[in-house]
């Protein structure tokens, strides 16, 4: 007998979520809504890019709401330290190609080391290299878009029937 999982068995990890149609409504009003509030807030300050990782977190936050990626501690942490390593190697390096290695790399390590590993914030690093962005940037856009979708998503997750975020807040 063959006792192997494979990716469809009900035990895979995503099978846990609801794949039903208001669940599905539900998750995309909540992400546009959260993504509609970054966007007012930042104003002008909205590169493309970086709300390409403001859009990726929204996946984490409103669909796979239960993972340690989505949890406060990994949102702000993941965000914030990405950006803060991505600004450093620019400011003490300048924006070589290996300088985009380098960031990337230690933005990762620093999110295995405080338990912050959350996968749109280490894009964070290259943006911050990119953009030739100063420590400004780790208030407005970073610090105040995260702020807006994690303030969305807790509302969001109160309102809906059987979600709550965060799971834990450290």
């Amino acid at each position: 007998m063959n006792t192997r999982t494979t990716s469809c068995d009900k035990t895979d990890s995503f099978a846990k979520y609801p794949r039903n149609f208001i669940g599905l409504i539900w998750s995309a009003i909540g992400m546009a809504a959260a993504m509609g509030l970054v966007l007012w807030l930042i104003g002008d300050d909205r590169p493309e890019f970086l709300l390409a990782s403001f859009a990726s977190s929204s996946i984490f936050l409103f669909v796979l709401t239960e993972t340690e990626a989505a949890q406060p501690r990994a949102l702000f942490g993941g965000h914030l330290g990405g950006a803060l390593i991505g600004i450093l190697c620019y400011q003490l390096f300048g924006d070589a190609l290996w300088v985009f290695a380098v960031a990337l790399g230690l933005s990762i390590a620093l999110m295995m080391i405080t338990r912050t590993i959350h996968p749109p914030g280490g894009f964070n690093a290259l943006f911050m290299v990119q953009h030739h962005a100063g420590f400004f940037v780790l208030l407005k856009p970073v610090g105040l878009g995260v702020l807006a979708l994690f303030l969305v998503t807790i509302v969001w997750s109160h309102m809906r029937p059987g979600k709550r975020y965060p799971m834990k807040w450290w």
